[in-house]
């Protein structure tokens, strides 16, 4: 086992952080998607490199493009290491240089614009993870995968319904895992014909007959030198460019998982994300003793509760909520909320050094009489009183000052002002 966890501690890992993001906007507007807040007091990128973290796995790397302020910000005051460890997260931001004058292209160009660097580490494996996914690995597992199959490139696949390999690159393998082709997003039963795992490889996986599609999770395992080899091109995606050219010349393994796992690229997969942590048995928990998700340390106060009913729901520390009925929602860190009402939300909260209001604003948090049904409030909002986010009748697309709708689910930008008797519907 320890010569098993030296192998780990060799593996270079790196986040693709710079992502747009343009289907999760506004929460994008001023942050990259590895940013968003989740959870309460948690950001995406915390998943990944949590992750890794625990899997032994402590050398990060994490590239960034697009807004990146608030990431960059985050990971220095969050992942200190100890002096003496080898472990670290370091920031590859894109840049301009003599030999490369543009930005990164896509995820396999943004791997190659550092390949200098990433070579010059001590390791022969890289492993490549997207920073926008929500998921609980032990990657260890994958690399004892990857090194008793003697792969190149091992990918990390999840077994889908007919009906969820639609949206999603869609992985055919053979009886021992390898894979023998990709397609993208395969919608129709025309698209997919063939692209089922045997039967007995899902018996042996542990895998129910009702989901024989495998769909790629963007989590790769390389050998470093199949890596550089694969990226001496102009490809610019691992998923839609560089692993299926690479089907035939290269032995491509799939890994299978099997846990909860959410791409979080849209505002409903985002919303319906935090409705899952707030049922009774979350198929996805944050209080796990035995592998926490790391965050930044806030230092803040307890949470002070006076008079208020709460039904399955999350409240993050920092808060103040007096006299009001939540239900079904998670509130973030710093809420202030005061006779109101949430149901089926995320409040994101208020940050501790929140941005000067307007002359004339409501005070920042959730005002009285406010009702908020099926919404996402972004940080440092202000809410006046008699507010009303109804979801009954509700467009599923809109637009007004400091709001949008999309997919049916109500987003209250950043540092947005509502006015007092605002009705948004």
């Amino acid at each position: 086992m320890t010569e098993f966890n030296d192998r780990a501690r060799d593996v270079v890992v790196v986040i693709l952080g710079g992502g747009r993001g343009a289907r999760l906007e506004p929460l994008t507007r001023d942050r990259s998607k590895p940013a968003v807040p989740i959870a309460g007091k948690y950001r995406l990128i915390d998943i990944p490199i949590s992750n890794a973290i625990h899997s032994e796995m402590q050398r990060i790397l994490v590239l960034t493009q697009y807004n990146s302020v608030s990431l960059h910000r985050h990971i220095g005051l969050t992942y200190k290491f100890d002096p003496f460890s080898r472990g670290y997260v370091q920031i590859l931001a894109a840049q301009q240089t003599p030999g490369n004058e543009q930005w990164f292209q896509g995820t396999a160009d943004a791997v190659r614009q550092n390949l200098r660097i990433i070579a010059g580490l001590q390791g022969d494996l890289v492993l490549v993870l997207s920073g926008d996914h929500m998921y609980r690995m032990d990657y260890r597992a994958m690399l004892r995968e990857h090194l008793d199959r003697q792969a190149d490139i091992t990918l990390a696949v999840l077994p889908c319904s007919p009906e969820e390999i639609a949206e999603f690159g869609a992985v055919r393998v053979d009886a021992q895992a390898r894979v023998l082709e990709f397609r993208e997003k395969p919608r129709t039963p025309e698209a997919r014909a063939g692209m089922e795992a045997s039967p007995k490889l899902l018996a042996r996986e542990g895998v129910d007959e009702s989901r024989p599609y495998l769909a790629s999770m963007g989590i790769y395992l390389f050998r470093k030198d199949v890596l550089l080899d694969c990226l001496d091109n102009d490809l610019a995606d691992f998923g839609r460019h560089v692993i299926p050219a690479s089907v035939e010349r290269r032995r491509i393994q799939a890994f299978f998982f099997d846990g909860y796992w959410r791409d979080i690229g849209t505002i409903r997969a985002f919303y319906d994300t935090h409705m899952d942590l707030v049922q009774p048995s979350p198929p996805f928990d944050f209080n796990d003793v035995d592998w926490p998700i790391y965050t930044r340390p806030r230092y803040l106060p307890a949470a002070r509760v006076d008079g208020c009913r709460f039904v399955r729901s999350i409240l993050a520390e920092g808060s103040t909520l007096v006299e009001s009925e939540l239900e079904d929602s998670v509130i973030g860190i710093g809420t202030v909320m005061r006779r109101a009402t949430v149901r089926r939300s995320f409040v994101m909260g208020a940050d501790q050094a929140a941005p000067e209001p307007p002359p004339g604003a409501p005070a920042i948090g959730i005002g009285e009489d406010t009702v908020i049904e099926g919404a996402i409030v972004d940080r440092n909002a202000r809410v006046g009183k008699g507010v009303r986010m109804l979801q009954e009748g509700r467009a599923p697309e809109g637009r007004g000052n400091g709001w949008v709708i999309h997919d049916g689910v109500v987003v209250v930008t950043r540092n947005a002002v509502i006015p007092d008797g605002t009705t948004i519907a």
